[in-house]
């Protein structure tokens, strides 16, 4: 490695343990595409002496072959290591560097610029301390800028270099440092940053990056390496309750029993006492243990295990609290949402949320409002699209513990996942709880569902049959409550037609409201299955995810799903209400089969196609699924 410290030579025990307490800061870069984030960074470790040899000479032979400087060294080919990258000049993926210098250690995050690269920008920014937004001097302040800075303010980021990069290609004139400098401040006057720094610099040349620069005398701040290593970013961590998730019970023999997990915020000494969340149960520290031998004190970040003086129940995901300070418990939150997938959000669908220590089913019950990334203003919207920002109302399966984002970014902070992908879609910081989460409770009632039930001779259920328009859902469903009818069982059919001139009559046929459709029938199809009811539902419900809330909502056993999977065509040439015809002629849009998905179950409880077998032997083979297993007695 070019850098060397004498103490390594003379004194490694002394230079590990100056390395070990020299303070630690986070930083990304970002800003638009080619505004210059990789060079600086490059430039950094560069002119810091810590790129090893055989790196700086890849480096020399990689810009002579595929670098953008003609001779000089392309320092942007230090990050981008991906080849994608290095062919099309910009930055994909987010690239983190460690580096250190005689007063500080960091590790600095490399984003993309591009809009389509958004949701890896907020990746990078989320553990960020400082964010570095470069504006090249030639353009101002653009879309990208903005868009970034108001993520990092989302995000929490409080401190902000704007680096006005490319001074070297305007002369380096002060009119256009100070007209760029005013321009993002007035834009970024509500964001809500402490602190705003903007630098005159060239990364190229090496201007304002480790020392001043003499082409701006006219600049009076500090450069950019020494700004660095001294902004004070410990404020964030002062003052904060004591938070630990607990990753696991640690429990080596009869002996010992301990609770492991890394400090989110806060500290914690021996004799403080705890709380757990959500039991409410109250102990106090005996121990802190880590493998190198007990702490008199744990810290932010520390991972530990802790030892408690009394023997209390505590399960991986609950989250230990300060007693004098718990976090917050709720099932419906507000809070702001950064959308980071190309399929849309969409209010009442069911996603998997997780936070710091627990996964819970979770629903957005409404969009408030989406964000303006260029003016911050609030629009209105359905839905949120790739790399929009919408403030949001949110309902959980259950309870969590939290903490407003603003106070704790670590219980503060979620994710939603795709149930059926598993794939991250998108991320939330959490505002505060709704208040109707306090003021509203579960009344106990003396008559329950097995009373209403057993009353009725039946075992209640919903009876789910999905399947095209003209598959012959209405029809069987018919023929099917006809012969429970006969049967002297207790029923009721919701029809996706009749059930549009009342309840959902509110409704179109977009995504959106596909989605509020079928999650107000399934919720009105439980409180049916409460009162004791065999539900009959025919409804296209076109989209797993709907389906697979309306099963999850109710207990196990009490939802059959129906897919009459009669094809296409079939349906088509039968076309009894002219739909299809409308729908090639493009007179109707988004219908089913045509030029909107249909999700075909995958493993229905019962699959019946009308084109093979007629409707009436198809209600049949219902019924006698319900008599075998007992939906028909009690």
């Amino acid at each position: 490695m070019s850098h060397q410290d004498d103490l390594i030579k003379t004194d490694i025990l002394a230079y590990l343990d100056a390395q070990a307490n020299k303070s630690f800061l986070r930083f990304i870069t970002c800003g638009s595409v080619d505004d210059g984030k990789s060079t600086l960074i490059g430039r950094l470790l560069y002119d810091t002496k810590l790129i090893y040899e055989d790196q700086l000479a890849t480096l020399e032979n990689d810009s002579k072959k595929t670098g953008t400087q003609g001779e000089e060294i392309d320092f942007a080919l230090l990050v981008d290591g991906l080849a994608a990258e290095r062919e099309q000049g910009i930055t994909i993926d987010v690239a983190y560097r460690f580096f250190s210098t005689e007063n500080r250690k960091f590790i600095v995050a490399d984003t993309p610029g591009h809009e389509q690269y958004t949701r890896n920008m907020a990746t990078g920014a989320s553990t960020a301390d400082v964010a570095v937004i470069l504006i090249d001097a030639r353009q101002g302040v653009l879309t990208q800028t903005r868009r970034h800075s108001f993520i990092t303010s989302l995000l929490g980021i409080r401190h902000i270099v704007v680096a006005i990069n490319k001074m070297d290609l305007v002369d380096y004139s002060q009119e256009t440092f100070d007209t760029i400098e005013a321009e993002y401040r007035e834009f970024s006057n509500s964001l809500g940053f402490e602190s705003i720094t903007c630098i005159p610099m060239s990364a190229l040349k090496g201007d304002n990056i480790i020392t001043k620069s003499p082409y701006t005398s006219w600049y009076h701040g500090s450069p950019l390496l020494p700004f660095l290593e001294t902004v004070n970013v410990s404020q964030k961590t002062e003052n904060v309750p004591f938070r630990m998730p607990v990753q696991w019970v640690n429990r080596p023999n009869l002996d010992f029993r301990g609770f492991s997990g890394t400090i989110a915020s806060g500290s914690i000494k021996p004799g403080d006492e705890i709380v757990v969340l959500p039991s409410s149960k109250r102990s106090t520290v005996t121990r802190i243990v880590t493998q190198d031998g007990d702490l008199e004190e744990g810290v932010t970040d520390k991972a530990v295990t802790l030892t408690l003086a009394d023997e209390i129940d505590i399960s991986r995901g609950d989250i230990i609290c300060a007693g004098n300070a718990p976090s917050e418990q709720t099932d419906q939150f507000s809070a702001d949402i950064l959308w980071m997938h190309d399929e849309e959000m969409i209010p009442g669908r069911q996603y998997l949320l997780k936070t710091a220590n627990r996964s819970v089913p979770a629903t957005v019950t409404e969009l408030h409002h989406k964000i303006n990334v260029n003016t911050l203003d609030h629009q209105s919207g359905k839905t949120l699209a790739l790399n929009e920002v919408g403030s949001c109302k949110l309902s959980l399966g259950r309870p969590i513990a939290f903490d407003p984002y603003r106070d704790n970014k670590t219980t503060g902070a979620f994710v939603l996942i795709d149930r059926l992908t598993n794939s991250t879609i998108g991320v939330g910081m959490i505002k505060h709880s709704l208040r109707r989460a306090q003021n509203i409770h579960w009344q106990d009632l003396e008559i329950n569902k097995h009373a209403r039930a057993e009353q009725k001779m039946q075992k209640p259920c919903i009876l789910w049959f999905t399947g095209l328009s003209g598959s012959g859902k209405s029809t069987v469903a018919n023929l099917v409550e006809k012969r429970l009818y006969d049967l002297g069982r207790h029923t009721y059919t919701l029809d996706g037609d009749n059930v549009r001139h009342g309840l959902n009559k509110d409704l179109g046929f977009t995504d959106a409201d596909r989605v509020e459709n079928i999650r107000r029938v399934a919720e009105t199809s439980k409180l049916m299955v409460d009162t004791g009811l065999i539900v009959l539902v025919s409804f296209i419900s076109p989209f797993k995810s709907e389906r697979r809330m309306a099963r999850e909502i109710v207990e196990d056993g009490e939802f059959i799903e129906v897919h009459i999977s009669t094809p296409l065509a079939v349906c088509e040439q039968r076309d009894v209400k002219g739909l299809y015809a409308k729908a090639r002629r493009g007179e109707i849009t988004n219908f089913t089969g045509i030029d909107s998905a249909y999700e075909a179950p995958e493993n229905p409880d019962i699959t019946l196609d009308t084109s093979t077998i007629p409707a009436d032997e198809a209600a049949d083979l219902i019924v006698e699924h319900l008599r075998d297993k007992g939906y028909l007695s009690i």
